[in-house]
């Protein structure tokens, strides 16, 4: 296992289908875990290394003081792992209303820019940092229906990789994993009966997420990486 111990990680979507398996798995690599959501309690995560903060990402000062309240308990952030996400689809592009396409940029393109704008400053200034975002298959190929969503997540991608760019000279690596269906609860709900074994664990995003934070990783900049299982 990746040993992180020692290590400060801030967690965004720290408790949904997804988030709780990556909150795991940085807790069980001995990380001290700031875990973020809307709303979230500490006690799904009774590690003492655990501490909880619930945030709206969608607003710019949540974001900039969910960052404060981290470097005050920790005083510093290692990793930044952005899992903040959602999913509207079922439309074509000329039957989209405003607000759908507005709800997926704000949830899946605003959100990441606003805790990115907050986080970055206090790396550069510590010169190093890794930044893990999960993105989705559909950023890199969209398909019929989810123009909103995968729009979105294109712009996510863009955004990781403009920020390894900006900041390569500052130590800090920025890479965005792209997962195809993630096997969760609610995906499961939503489409029972789908090929559930084809479907991506949150475990293995999980483990690829620690990867990228730990000295094994340390080398992986800018990569789009691709998780598609089976499907």
């Amino acid at each position: 296992m990746n040993d992180l111990t020692g290590q400060v990680v801030l967690i965004t979507g720290a408790n949904g289908g997804l988030g709780a398996s990556v909150t795991r798995a940085f807790l069980n690599a001995g990380a001290a875990v700031v875990g973020s959501s809307r709303s979230i309690s500490e006690a799904p995560f009774p590690q003492a290394n655990f501490f909880g903060i619930s945030a709206d990402l969608s607003d710019s000062t949540a974001a900039s003081q969910l960052v404060a309240r981290t470097l005050e308990k920790h005083g510093r952030i290692d990793s930044l792992v952005h899992l903040v996400g959602g999913f509207a689809g079922g439309q074509p592009v000329h039957e989209t209303p405003d607000e759908t396409w507005d709800a997926m940029m704000s949830l899946n393109a605003g959100a990441a820019f606003h805790v990115l704008r907050a986080v970055i400053p206090h790396m550069r200034q510590a010169g190093r940092g890794r930044i893990i975002a999960v993105g989705s298959r559909a950023g890199m190929e969209p398909a019929a229906g989810i123009a909103a969503y995968a729009a979105s997540k294109a712009a996510l991608i863009s955004l990781v990789r403009t920020v390894m760019l900006e900041n390569r000279d500052a130590g800090i690596t920025a890479n965005v994993i792209l997962p195809g269906t993630i096997d969760t609860v609610a995906n499961r709900k939503s489409d029972p009966h789908a090929k559930f074994s084809a479907w991506i664990s949150p475990d293995r995003i999980a483990e690829l997420a620690v990867f990228l934070a730990s000295d094994a990783g340390a080398q992986i900049n800018g990569a789009a990486i691709p998780v598609y299982g089976f499907q």
